[in-house]
């Protein structure tokens, strides 16, 4: 169905001019847009604490095929195991009973919740603060902007759009994006504003979509933000943003710019990106108890000169309940 008020393709282009943070923390800044949280913030998001209830908002990492990941299938093998010990019949050169495993995976894609750092994505040969691309390299990894840079942690408040709810839907189709006026619309009827700082999530209901009719191919398309709510990320000053999609429309809408979220929204304001977050369960929250804003707290892996951080997740709602993200590769 065709959308009004979707920009062309040359004001989209124009977004990287008009909506650059380059320099807005000093030339070597590699944090970007999450400089908005500070310490008034982090307080600002502990004060909506009120029932300590927990949500996760991470997706459970499988290890099977499916139609939207046939091929980045995580590799997991048991180290050790508990096999044997009991018995006495185990054979190994450990003496210590206890089990380790390994992992191994891809964290992009359409099915893993991660966070993008501001080395994931490039434009005209650069990436967020005009440093080069080759400064994120197969040999040396990520050199400049990578998640390391958010090894303090990520403690702000969180605001949730939940477009179904706010459109009366049940999701928002594939290949549609959501607009500005559905942010709009939901400030409006559910009393909250975006401010500087915050970690702004989109609901757009593609998930429940899984659950309910299973996954699809990845051909068949996508919802997210559509590139009309970038000015709003700018002027608003978010932190970060994030939905319980890959974060772009697709079939892409313009051509030379295929992914405006990622590539507006990382190179030019710094903003990280929260993709595929599981936002069924905190909606719900939200809805009974009429909050829509709680404090998230995003703890990444340490992972050197990374990219991204996968999460198996638990995040903290704080107005009326607290959303806490831990980031893990797997349950112990």
């Amino acid at each position: 169905m065709p959308q009004a008020n979707i920009p062309s393709e040359d004001e989209v282009l124009s977004y990287f001019d008009k909506f650059s943070n380059w320099g807005k923390w000093g030339a070597d800044d590699e944090l970007g847009a999450p400089n908005y949280i500070t310490p008034s913030k982090v307080k600002q998001a502990i004060a909506t604490v009120k029932e300590g209830v927990r949500i996760s908002m991470s997706r459970t990492v499988t290890f099977e095929a499916s139609l939207d990941a046939p091929t980045n299938v995580p590799v997991h093998f048991m180290v050790e195991s508990g096999e044997g010990w009991a018995t006495g019949d185990k054979v190994s050169s450990r003496t210590f009973p206890a089990a380790t495993d390994y992992v191994g995976m891809v964290f992009h894609g359409v099915t893993v919740t991660h966070v993008d750092a501001l080395s994931h994505f490039f434009w005209n040969g650069k990436t967020y603060n005009g440093k080069p691309a080759h400064l994120v390299s197969t040999s040396m990894g990520a050199t400049f902007g990578s998640v390391e840079e958010a090894h303090e942690g990520i403690i702000s408040r969180a605001v949730l759009v939940d477009v179904p709810m706010i459109r009366g839907i049940d999701w928002v189709e594939r290949g549609e994006g959501v607009m500005l006026d559905d942010i709009l619309a939901a400030e409006e009827q559910c009393g909250f504003k975006v401010e500087e700082g915050d970690v702004l999530l989109i609901r757009t209901g593609q998930l429940h979509r899984r659950n309910v009719e299973g996954p699809v191919d990845r051909s068949a398309g996508s919802t997210a933000c559509q590139a009309s709510v970038l000015p709003l990320f700018y002027e608003r000053g978010i932190a970060m943003m994030g939905s319980d999609t890959g974060n772009d429309v697709n079939p892409p809408q313009y051509e030379k710019v295929q992914s405006p979220i990622h590539q507006v929204s990382i190179t030019a304001m710094g903003i990280w990106i929260l993709d595929n977050a599981d936002l069924e369960a905190v909606s719900q929250a939200c809805r009974e108890r009429n909050r829509w804003e709680f404090m998230i707290s995003i703890g990444p892996l340490q992972i050197g000169r990374a990219r991204s951080e996968e999460h198996t997740s638990e995040l903290q709602s704080l107005v009326n309940l607290v959303c806490r993200l831990l980031l893990e590769t797997k349950k112990k």
